[in-house]
Formats: structure tokens, C-alpha cells, sequence
């Protein structure tokens, strides 16, 4: 038989019933496939469970705190056993959306102007009587407001006036400690998803999103029928060819592997920014990574068994 693939879904965080979908679809997969399967919800008999199981590599099927910032990756590497996707740095790197766009802006990378604000800046230093300097820092309206460490576009709110500003801050600031506050980009949103392979890493045909309400949230993203895709996206071959590259060089930045996947816009202009990188994708029925690589002539089983390959070729060194 082949190895065994632990598969870590669920959790508490407040993408959990993703999670749950994906880790379903992921466990299908693997089975399918011939892998043995162990489907675990994460609680506090995850470790426990997997020294009693003693799995050959765990799927990392969690979104999410916990699932993507670098916890459940420096478990994983305490005891000894291989996971999918990115180590521990590179997963808080990726987390956390102000600093990856400090990176970015390091490395050349376009993203859009934007400032963080902390809840202790609020509570401890007076930052709201600053909020009429928040336009010009960050580009001018209209803003996006979202937190800094969070996934789903969970808190995301566009702001199209001032007088909006202080409650688009406070309902980021519930799912958060730091709210990202960056200039909205009007123009075609991308999502470009990366898989590591034999030859490195290898772009998958952008997908185009077009929300009807006009702002991809949490509804949008997860209810069908609330977004319309276009795969590959409508888009010139020279614009392309700079949002692979984009993909490419924000995935070696931040030292993923495996898998990542880049949010960017394509503005009136043609102009390409990157907004932030998941490195956890998710993998439901509705989840834009599965439909790109169905674009390349890949199954849903074709991609898992990939990500899977690149933590079972880890085993015997170290972990992360």
C-alpha cells in the first residue's frame, strides 16, 4: 500500500467550515489515489493522535490563523514529520500582508500605497485622530480596508468616503490586531496559482474573477453563482507573461513551496499589482486554484498528489 497522508482540516479559526470542505475533497483525492488516509479535525488530540499514527506526511488542508501562520508548521516540525507547503517563515511571512508587501516594495515588486495601523496604536497612541492623513498616505479613495492577518477577505471592507473610514477600521480590527488600510486598484482581479514541480515552479493560467456585487468577500468568494471566473483570464499575452513572472518571483521571495497563490490587478493602464500571497490555497468546489489547473489539462487528483509528493520527498530531512 502506499504511504500514509495525515490530513489536518478544520480547526478553530473562522475559516473552519472551508477547511472542512477542502480537507474533505483532499481526503477524497489521496484515497482515490491509493494513499492511506487519515483525516484529522484539529483538536487537542491532534498531537497525541499523530505520535500514536505515526503518518508518513500531513496535508496541510487548514486556512486560516493557526493553519497559515506558521503554527501548525512548527508542530509539525517539533515532531519530526513532513508537511505540505511553505516552513515556518515563509508561512508568517505570507501571513502577515504588511510586512509581504514591505517585501515586496523591497524587491521591486508592484503593490499598491498602503499603511497598517495597529488596535494598540488606537487604544495607546491616538492614531484616530490621524485618519484624515489616511488618504493621502495610502493613494487617495477609494480605500480597502482588511486585516493584516487574516484570509477569505474575512473584514474586508471598500471605502468609498472619510466619514466611512473609522467603522471600515473597527470591523477589520475584530478579526485582527492590524488593519491594512491600501489604495483599490480598479481593473481585472487575478488570481495566478503556482505548483512546484520537477523543472521548479510552474505558473498556472491566471484566473480572471469578476464578482457580481463588485467586491470579491467572503459571499462572493463561496457562493456559486455570486462570481463569475474566466480561465485563463482575458488578458494580452505581454500582460500575462508579466503576471506569471510576478507569480514566480513572489513565491521565491517569500520561500514558498509546493503551492502558493498570488492575488493581483490588472488596472486600466495594464499596469500589474500584487496584492498578497496564500499559501494555503483552498481547495473546495469553488476555490480558484483546482479551476486553473484544470485550465493546464490537470484533475483535482493530478494537483493533490503533487503537493502531497513535495512533502513525502522531505522525509528523512528536516521537516520545515
Amino acid at each position: 500500500m502506499r504511504e500514509k497522508i495525515a490530513v489536518l482540516m478544520g480547526g478553530r479559526s473562522l475559516e473552519r467550515e472551508v477547511s472542512l470542505a477542502s480537507g474533505k475533497r483532499v481526503t477524497e483525492a489521496l484515497t482515490a489515489r491509493g494513499y492511506r488516509v487519515l483525516p484529522l479535525d484539529v483538536t487537542a488530540e491532534l498531537v497525541p493522535t499523530l505520535r500514536a499514527e505515526r503518518p508518513d506526511a500531513c496535508y496541510i488542508a487548514l486556512h486560516g490563523k493557526y493553519g497559515e501562520d506558521g503554527t501548525i508548521q512548527e508542530l509539525l516540525e517539533f515532531l519530526g514529520i513532513p508537511y505540505t507547503g511553505p516552513g515556518v517563515t515563509a508561512s508568517a511571512l505570507a501571513w502577515d500582508k504588511s510586512v509581504a508587501k514591505r517585501l515586496f516594495v523591497d524587491a521591486g515588486i508592484p503593490t499598491p500605497p498602503w499603511i497598517t495601523l495597529t488596535a494598540d496604536a488606537f487604544k495607546e497612541m491616538g492614531a484616530a485622530t490621524a485618519l484624515d492623513l489616511v488618504p493621502g498616505v495610502a493613494g487617495g479613495f477609494p480605500l480597502v480596508v482588511k486585516p493584516s492577518k487574516q484570509g477569505s477577505a474575512l473584514g474586508l471592507t471598500r471605502v468609498e468616503f472619510p466619514e466611512d473610514l473609522a467603522e471600515a477600521l473597527l470591523s477589520a480590527l475584530s478579526y485582527a490586531d492590524a488593519a491594512l488600510v491600501e489604495k483599490w486598484i480598479v481593473g481585472a482581479e487575478l488570481a495566478v496559482s503556482v505548483l512546484d514541480g520537477p523543472d521548479g515552479p510552474e505558473v498556472l493560467p491566471p484566473v480572471e474573477i469578476e464578482a457580481k456585487s463588485g467586491l470579491f468577500d467572503f459571499n462572493a468568494m463561496y457562493t456559486p453563482g455570486e462570481t463569475d471566473y474566466y480561465v485563463p483570464a482575458r488578458l494580452e499575452p505581454e500582460t500575462t507573461a508579466t503576471i506569471e513572472r510576478l507569480a514566480r518571483e513572489v513565491h521565491e521571495l517569500l520561500g514558498c513551496r509546493d503551492v502558493s497563490r498570488a492575488d493581483m490587478v490588472v488596472d486600466a493602464d495594464g499596469d500589474v499589482w500584487v496584492l498578497e500571497c496564500n499559501t494555503s490555497p483552498g481547495m473546495t468546489e469553488t476555490s480558484l486554484l483546482p479551476m486553473a489547473a484544470e485550465a493546464r489539462d490537470m484533475s483535482f487528483q493530478d494537483v493533490v498528489e503533487r503537493v502531497v509528493s513535495g512533502a513525502l520527498s522531505r522525509r528523512g530531512t528536516t521537516a520545515g
